[in-house]
């Protein structure tokens, strides 16, 4: 638990850090993603993460545009980062991705998220059925195994509790296998993260763990080495 001297430095910490650059117009749900047509690539959903909006994947999706997606393959999920991992938010994603498969065709798609919304797809993948609908799940700086800075608003935010260390989304995610099912599960995480202490949080066993090397939290979201470590996952 944080001191009462700590607790000023980490909750600014937590709340500068994980306000991710803003977007001129941030994507909405599936109805808005283009017109229906047939997929050469699984369809993509990007989840992005706490105080942030679907415009944080605007390098990705250009970097996946540029390797051959359509836009009708790319679709990004917006929620309200302030609601329960398990209760509500999982549940919404499972109710997003089935529009998703319905719009596209496709039986699988994979999973893009950052940061909380490792928490929120995992919880999906591994108790609301999306073992059988996702393919390739991957985790920017997740808290996987939860976040000390998170206590800093655990008193009033329910989604902070939730990446608190020894929660109980963090607990349930975490018994048994970390990476159920027939998923692909690949993270990439910071030594320098200042949003997800420790930094060890971020890889899972059975996953491809990959290390990426001195960059702030959000940096993941626009690192060019990340992002080419994210396609060949997707493409394998």
């Amino acid at each position: 638990m944080l001191t009462t001297r700590q607790r000023p430095l980490a909750l600014l910490t937590l709340c500068f850090a994980l306000l991710a650059p803003p977007a001129a117009h941030a994507v909405g749900p599936a109805a808005a993603e283009g017109p229906d047509r047939e997929s050469s690539h699984r369809p993509v959903v990007f989840v992005h993460g706490y105080n942030a909006d679907p415009g944080v994947w605007g390098s990705l999706r250009e970097d996946l545009r540029a390797a051959g997606y359509a836009d009708s393959e790319l679709f990004s999920f917006g929620y309200d980062t302030h609601q329960s991992v398990n209760e509500v938010l999982s549940g919404r994603l499972a109710a997003y991705v089935e529009d998703v498969r319905r719009r596209t065709g496709a039986d699988k798609v994979d999973v893009v998220a950052h940061s909380f919304g490792s928490l929120v797809s995992r919880w999906y993948v591994k108790f609301g059925g999306g073992g059988a609908t996702v393919d390739h799940w991957v985790s920017l700086a997740g808290p996987n195994h939860g976040t000390s800075t998170a206590w800093a608003c655990a008193l009033w935010d329910q989604a902070c509790r939730d990446m608190t260390p020894g929660s109980y989304v963090v607990k349930n995610l975490g018994s048994g296998d970390e990476t159920p099912g027939a998923v692909k599960y690949a993270t990439f995480w910071s030594n320098c993260d200042e949003v997800v202490n420790p930094d060890s949080s971020v890889p899972l066993a059975g996953a491809v763990n990959t290390p990426v090397g001195c960059l702030k939290h959000n940096d993941l979201l626009g690192d060019e080495a990340t992002s080419a470590g994210v396609r060949a996952f997707l493409a394998s």
